[in-house]
């Protein structure tokens, strides 16, 4: 079906529950080929991914302590 210059497919129920595609879909062309595939939520795995790493002990802070932190920053501060 045409759409403005571009064309449009319809693609069946049955085949979209099966590839997990919903209303937004990542198209790619690869070996002549287009390929869809299912938007990937943000940040998809990564609670996960962070209980893990703290199960390993891997969850440590890495960044220095800022050397501009003021006695205010370290004494009155709360998160």
């Amino acid at each position: 079906m045409r759409i403005g210059n571009s064309q449009g497919i319809r693609i069946p129920k049955p085949v979209l529950e099966q590839t997990r595609l919903r209303d937004e879909v990542e198209i790619k062309v690869k070996d002549n080929q287009i390929v869809l595939s299912p938007v990937s939520e943000p940040r998809a795995g990564w609670a996960e991914a962070f209980r893990e790493m703290a199960r390993h002990g891997h969850d440590e802070m890495l960044d220095a302590p800022l050397p501009s932190l003021t006695s205010w920053d370290v004494e009155e501060w709360e998160w």
